[in-house]
């Protein structure tokens, strides 16, 4: 099969090795994920000072934590000395300070070096200097977003710009006070596939007639295969009979007073390269965060958002969480399907795209121009 002459109607995709190719994941993880801002938790889960959390961005192991000021800190899990890794835990809690296992070199919050054996005996030692070295940091939507580049891209240009692209304005996002929501249900997903079929079945809709039954009862626009992300500011509608966004179209939870009548009945579904989608409805906001592991492995981490009288009331929120579970598992399933094939001879000069698939071509090309691959493959 080859797609270097196609029908005006379609698009070449990328080549089959962009899903496969250790060297083409290692160089995402080196020019996208080491250097684009990344989403890695949600603010809450660090709790006082002290709380911690590890995450593996790109090939770095990176603490991040809640310092005595309560700023969010994050450092290179590594400590100075050795190199050893200073928290194995994926999340804890320590009350002043961060000991390395090895030798007992300590840190403050604040990542100075505090404490070593005989460290009253090397005055010469900068403190600072030797301290764990920051990762840029900014909180935005209630999560902590991190970046490893020693000159980080515009925070307002990648993320809050996907978002104005998307939606038309940043006012949009802020009616649903995302920031004040509560995790009423986190489901983590171990995807056999690539990060990037994973971003592409998000952002299209092509697919929603076939796999997505309950989705296009509740949204019934889409079963026309046009996503809601093809059009700036677009919502897709409710059907006319369904009362809220749940797993049997039956009422939602208690809506988010701040959305606006235009926002109602709606759901907005936005991309933030490299990692993160952001499903907007009038009760509740679902945000995935990827950690992509292997090229032909990606972790999904998804939260479910509602008011906080919702989550501490203890309200059943089961069907509002089961649509987009099913959701979930049904487009996971459709990209562990194409992983294997990506392998494939036939598959080796990609495939295509139709038109309502076009945002697609232009993701393909961004990938292109961050890994300088455009003209060299």
């Amino acid at each position: 099969m080859t797609t270097t002459s196609l029908p005006e109607s379609l698009i070449a995709t990328l080549p089959g090795d962009y899903y496969t190719d250790p060297e083409i994941f290692r160089l995402e993880q080196e020019r996208i994920f080491e250097e684009m801002w990344f989403c890695v938790a949600r603010s809450s889960e660090l709790g006082k000072p002290g709380g911690y959390r590890t995450v593996d961005v790109g090939r770095e192991s990176i603490l991040v934590t809640r310092a005595r000021d309560n700023s969010v800190r994050a450092f290179f899990n590594v400590c100075r000395h050795r190199g050893a890794k200073l928290c194995t835990q994926e999340a804890g809690e320590v009350k002043r300070a961060f000991q390395c296992p090895y030798h007992a070199w300590t840190y403050d919050l604040e990542g100075k070096l505090v404490a070593a054996p005989n460290l009253t005996k090397m005055p010469d030692i900068d403190r600072t200097e030797y301290g764990l070295v920051n990762v840029h940091v900014r909180e935005w939507l209630g999560y902590v977003w991190i970046c490893l580049a020693d000159a980080p891209p515009s925070f307002e240009e990648q993320v809050v710009g996907a978002v104005v692209a998307r939606l038309g304005d940043v006012a949009a996002i802020d009616r649903y006070g995302i920031a004040d929501l509560e995790v009423g249900k986190r489901i983590v997903y171990d995807v056999k596939a690539n990060w990037k079929l994973i971003i592409e079945n998000f952002m299209e809709c092509y697919h929603c007639a076939t796999i997505h039954p309950e989705l296009t009862e509740v949204l019934p626009e889409f079963a026309d295969g046009y996503a809601a992300q093809y059009f700036v500011g677009h919502g897709a509608e409710f059907g006319a009979d369904i009362k809220g966004f749940t797993v049997d179209g039956s009422e939602g939870l208690d809506r988010i007073p701040t959305v606006s009548e235009e926002q109602d009945r709606r759901y907005y579904a936005i991309t933030v390269r490299p990692q993160v989608f952001i499903n907007l409805l009038p009760d509740h906001v679902i945000l995935h965060r990827m950690y992509p592991v292997a090229a032909d492995r990606t972790i999904v981490e998804c939260d479910w958002l509602y008011l906080k009288g919702v989550v501490e009331s203890g309200k059943d929120v089961s069907r509002s969480v089961e649509l987009f579970d099913r959701v979930n598992r049904q487009d996971f399933d459709a990209c562990e399907r194409c992983q294997p094939a990506m392998s494939s001879r036939l598959y080796a000069k990609g495939g295509v795209l139709v038109p309502s698939e076009r945002h697609i071509g232009e993701f393909h090309d961004w990938i292109h121009d961050r890994l300088g691959t455009r003209q060299s493959r």
